[in-house]
C-alpha cells in the first residue's frame, strides 16, 4: 500500500512538471512573438517523403534556429523558406561561394529524390539547421490538433473521461461509507444493569 502511494505522488510530481514546463515554453514562445518553439528549438511538421528514411513522413522535427547561416557545409540538413508559405528541410549537397562578391549559395537534395533542388538556396531563407531530433508519426497528431474536430475530440475526450472518473471515484466512495455504517435493524447486545 505505501508503495502504491509513493508511485501515484511521483507521477502526479511528473505530470505536473511535465505540465508546468510545456506552459512555460508555451507563454515564453507567445510573449516573443515568434513561432513556436521548445526552449530555444522550433518544432516542425514534415509533411513530405523527401527526407525519407532519416526524416520519415509526419515526423516533428526540432531545429535550432539562429546563428550564422552561411556556416553550415555538405551533408548539413537545414529547413528553410521556399516561398512565404512553404518550409522545407532537405540535406546540403553542395556550398557554392561567389569568389567576387564572397556570396554563399546552398545546392540542396532530398535524401529520398533522384535529383537536387531546381533553386539554389540564399542563407537569408535558412530558418534552422535540423538537429537529428524527431518524433516519428508525431505530427500527424499535431496536424490533426490543429484542426476544428481535432480540438474538439481533444478537449472534449479527456473532458469526457475525467467526468467518468469522478464519477466511478464518487460511486466507490459511496459504497465504502455505506459498508462502514452500522444496520440499524440488528440486534444490540443487552446491556448489564448495575
Amino acid at each position: 500500500m505505501r508503495i502504491r502511494k509513493w508511485l501515484a505522488n511521483a507521477l502526479t510530481v511528473l505530470m505536473a512538471a511535465a505540465f508546468f514546463t510545456v506552459a512555460g515554453s508555451a507563454v515564453m514562445s507567445k510573449m516573443s512573438g515568434n513561432e513556436p518553439n521548445f526552449y530555444g528549438y522550433q518544432l516542425k511538421t514534415v509533411l513530405s517523403g523527401s527526407m525519407e528514411p532519416s526524416i520519415p513522413t509526419g515526423s516533428i522535427v526540432a531545429i535550432k534556429p539562429g546563428g550564422d547561416m552561411t556556416r553550415f557545409t555538405a551533408g548539413d540538413v537545414i529547413t528553410f523558406r521556399a516561398d512565404e508559405q512553404k518550409l522545407i528541410t532537405h540535406r546540403i549537397v553542395e556550398v557554392a561561394r561567389n569568389e567576387l562578391t564572397g556570396q554563399v549559395l546552398y545546392r540542396t537534395k532530398g535524401d529520398n529524390n533522384d535529383a537536387p533542388d531546381l533553386e539554389p538556396v540564399d542563407p537569408a531563407n535558412v530558418t534552422g539547421v535540423y538537429t537529428g531530433f524527431n518524433v516519428p508519426y508525431a505530427g500527424y497528431v499535431l496536424n490533426f490538433a490543429g484542426t476544428k474536430l481535432g480540438n474538439v475530440t481533444l478537449l472534449i475526450v479527456p473532458g469526457a473521461l475525467l467526468f467518468l472518473y469522478a464519477l466511478a471515484s464518487l460511486w466507490k466512495t459511496i459504497s465504502a461509507l455505506e459498508d462502514k455504517k452500522p444496520d440499524p435493524n440488528a440486534s444490540q447486545p443487552d446491556a448489564k444493569a448495575p
